[in-house]
């Protein structure tokens, strides 16, 4: 038996858990879970959180979930990742001002980040959220010409699943349960044109025309702000899917904070974007 300041070995962690030991070999494999610590000698240790960690796995599989995804999810839970870029970004600068508007001006929100920022943005790492694979697939193919010049490319929606080795974009598929199955987001992380928009949808739209549907939504073009939204998308990618890992070594670091003349500006712009949502709806 090991001694309690090695921790659990392979074989004690598999007899806790229920999980064969030729199946933990197999995760780690595959997904890097459960992470072991290597003693001197080689041996796999694992500590008793890893012990919660497979009970939540086995869990997520049982109401359904693929492996891939409850493993992810697991992870994402103990490593507090944000399960929301609109959440996230609210609680990391609440100083953003949401606004209530159309799916509609979302949308041109979104294409106008695109057409901008996206084209003339060097080397750009890219993030979209469509909520659902319909809506992702009206846009592909401009999504496929984005990707050739773009430093990293993933889109998530409800896919059948995830396609991230060698797909591009990288495809995430996200759970019945994802609070990112209600939101719609374009983050475009680049040092010279940098910009995000993020709208959450109000619940109880069921009946209501798609361009109609109302989001509580934001958007910002200062430097920290968006590497904060690239860096919890970059997050939820991997926690959802596992095999993008190591996308948050690709963005840029040491954002410097945007001017107070791009504040101002900013200030202005939401203030004519709420102006325009209202003259769509009289």
């Amino acid at each position: 038996m090991s001694g309690p300041q090695e921790g659990l070995s392979i074989g004690e962690l598999a007899q806790r858990t229920g999980v064969p030991a030729a199946t933990l070999r197999s995760w780690e494999d595959r997904y890097g879970f459960p992470t072991p610590v290597r003693l001197a000698g080689g041996h796999r240790r694992y500590q008793d959180s890893d012990i919660a960690l497979i009970g939540e796995v086995q869990r997520l599989r049982g109401s359904g979930m693929s492996l891939q995804a409850a493993v992810g999810q697991a992870a994402a839970h103990e490593a507090d990742i944000e399960p929301s870029v609109f959440a996230g970004l609210r609680r990391r600068h609440p100083g953003l001002a949401p606004q209530e508007l159309s799916k509609a001006t979302v949308l041109a929100l979104t294409r106008a980040i695109e057409d901008e920022c996206c084209a003339q943005a060097g080397q750009a790492a890219l993030f979209a959220g469509f909520q659902q694979e319909r809506f992702y697939r009206i846009a592909q193919g401009r999504w496929e010409e984005l990707a050739r010049t773009a430093r990293v490319v993933v889109v998530f929606a409800d896919f059948g699943a995830s396609a991230a080795a060698d797909a591009s974009p990288a495809r995430v598929h996200l759970p019945a349960d994802a609070p990112l199955r209600r939101e719609w987001f374009l983050v475009c992380a680049a040092s010279d044109y940098p910009a995000f928009v993020s709208g959450w949808e109000f619940p109880g739209q069921q009946d209501v025309p798609d361009a109609d549907r109302r989001f509580e939504a934001m958007w910002s073009v200062d430097p920290p702000v968006v590497r904060d939204a690239a860096m919890i998308c970059a997050r939820l990618a991997r926690s959802l899917s596992p095999g993008l890992g190591g996308l948050e070594d690709d963005l840029l670091s040491g954002s410097p904070p945007g001017s107070a003349d791009l504040h101002r500006a900013t200030g202005l712009l939401n203030r004519m974007t709420s102006y325009l949502d209202k003259g769509e709806r009289r």
